[in-house]
């Protein structure tokens, strides 16, 4: 019987890769998404995934469209927590409304699609939750003080969480992407692309793609063993 993956924000970037790559390594995938549509539907369309749309920071939201999955294709044996999003401004600058809005999606966003799965991966004996954070969140940023403690809170999150569900068999673990060649980043202007990429020794950005495989494996029955983790994928730009 297939292992069932929940992936938030999974129709787009990172997280399009990453249920793509579940789905070829046998999973059951559902794809969550905020507001595109238009982009979702061409995804469904494109690999058979089906996706769901909520807000991951609204925790009712998140409850019901994980009653609804588990209702569709059953019990949610993975969850990736992808979902994210930037608010950035210097912070003498930053509004409460920028920091709220990223605390309640990025961290608390993760609490909301972990906590109501929690109870069946407990009862199930196994489960895997994997957070995508970030390289930012282990060495700050410049203009994301919002974004950087909402990531380092996500590697606590992991950390303690692995702590509770290791008797259970459930791992938690965290992935921090470097610079990625996402829809977003290739946007930035090009003077400045060049710059980001100048401070990666590997010479390049990452490719969603080897994100991706980085979550197949911490899913995998043979990650078993690692739980609490956090795997840097940033081309060398930072070490812990």
């Amino acid at each position: 019987m297939a292992r069932i993956a929940l992936v938030t924000g999974g129709s787009r970037g990172i997280g399009e890769a990453i249920s793509k790559a579940l789905k070829a390594d046998g999973y059951e995938v559902a794809a969550t998404y905020a507001g595109n549509e238009e982009k979702a539907a061409a995804f469904t369309s494109e690999t058979g995934i089906k996706t769901y749309k909520w807000n991951v920071a609204d925790y009712e939201a998140s409850a019901a469209g994980i009653a609804s999955v588990e209702g569709d294709i059953g019990p949610i044996d993975t969850v990736v927590a992808n979902a994210g999003i930037t608010r950035d401004a210097p912070f003498h600058r930053m509004t409460p409304e920028q920091w709220n809005e990223v605390v309640a999606t990025n961290l608390t966003g993760v609490f909301n699609t972990v906590h109501p799965v929690w109870p069946g991966m407990r009862e199930r004996k196994f489960g895997r939750v994997i957070v995508i954070s970030s390289v930012n969140g282990q060495k700050g940023q410049f203009g994301q003080v919002n974004y950087a403690a909402t990531k380092a809170g996500d590697l606590g999150f992991v950390k303690s969480l692995a702590q509770e569900g290791a008797r259970a068999g459930i791992t938690a673990n965290a992935i921090c992407p470097g610079y990625i060649a996402t829809e977003m980043v290739m946007a930035i202007d090009e003077s400045i692309r060049e710059k980001i990429i100048a401070g990666i020794p590997a010479g390049r950005l990452g490719e969603p793609d080897e994100i991706a495989r980085c979550v197949a494996f911490l899913a995998s029955e043979g990650a078993g063993f690692i739980n609490g983790s956090t795997l840097s994928a940033n081309g060398a730009q930072f070490f812990v």
